[in-house]
């Protein structure tokens, strides 16, 4: 069948499956996003300092009096020789409490 000059016959073909990959792309965008616009937060602000070493040592040494307690902790390193020992909020006033009764420093 010849095709007229002006007809638009082929580009139908392309145009349905140009169609129907954006409908594909939508679908999934829909179905495996993540649905939240929120601002991830980040484990700053969720973790509270309870004490600040001079040397990773201590820091790590603490950090283990606090796991054998039931404490999960992590520590960070803002300045050279200086450690925080970060804890959960709910666990703060138990971690203070061991801190405190902690001899490294």
């Amino acid at each position: 069948m010849p095709i007229e000059a002006g007809s638009l016959h082929f580009a139908v073909g392309p145009g349905i499956a140009l169609v129907a990959l954006a409908v594909i792309a939508l679908f999934a965008r829909w179905a495996f996003g993540s649905g939240s616009t929120a601002k991830p937060v980040k484990a700053e602000e969720l973790l509270t300092p309870v004490a600040t070493l001079t040397r990773r040592e201590s820091a790590l040494a603490l950090r283990a009096v606090l796991s054998d307690a039931g404490i999960r902790s992590t520590i960070r390193e803002p300045a050279a020789h200086r450690a925080d020992v970060l804890v959960f909020p709910e666990d703060l006033a138990r971690a203070r409490a061991l801190a405190l009764s902690f001899g490294g420093k």
